[in-house]
């Protein structure tokens, strides 16, 4: 696994309240523009910045409030940038009756971090998903995008070494 690598080799910009104005100007016209506004936020910057949602708030004649909501609602719009590699792993039912709690509790301790959070030096975001769609296999895991079933504590742990290398 000494290969691994962001699906996204492309590195997002850093967040310029100028273009996130002119990408949201671009995508109001969409029906229901605020989802494909956010995500296309996200593509370029990597994350929704918190300066992003005013911005986006006003080209919609939205309140601040409502983006928020949407921003704090589903668990795919990151908060601040990822590391250079995601570790996704379910937590849904039938990972967690496989050890899908053991292992991301292992992945936490580690990474020195708690899932929802990136490792301090940049290397590894680790993520709860739920449902890979890999019931049959579980439990499961994404890593930079790459869906993997039948996980175990090996596998796992030579992710991690792999990744912070």
């Amino acid at each position: 696994m000494s290969d691994l690598k962001r699906q996204d080799q492309q590195r997002p910009v850093p967040f310029e309240p100028e273009l996130a104005r002119q990408r949201a100007e671009a995508m109001k016209h969409l029906d229901g523009a605020l989802m494909p506004i956010l995500r296309a936020l996200q593509a370029e910057f990597g994350y929704i910045d918190e300066a992003a949602l005013p911005i986006v708030a006003d080209v919609l004649n939205l309140s601040r409030a409502e983006v928020h909501g949407v921003v704090s609602f589903y668990h795919d719009f990151r908060r601040a940038p990822a590391g250079r590699h995601i570790l996704r792993l379910c937590r849904a039912e039938a990972c967690q009756a496989a050890g899908g709690e053991g292992l991301a509790a292992r992945a936490e301790t580690t990474l020195g971090i708690e899932t929802g959070a990136t490792t301090g030096d940049g290397a590894v975001t680790l993520e709860a998903v739920y449902c890979l769609g890999l019931c049959a296999v579980a439990p499961s895991a994404m890593i930079d995008g790459q869906v993997v079933g039948r996980v175990d504590e090996t596998w796992l742990d030579e992710v991690l070494a792999n990744l912070r290398h």
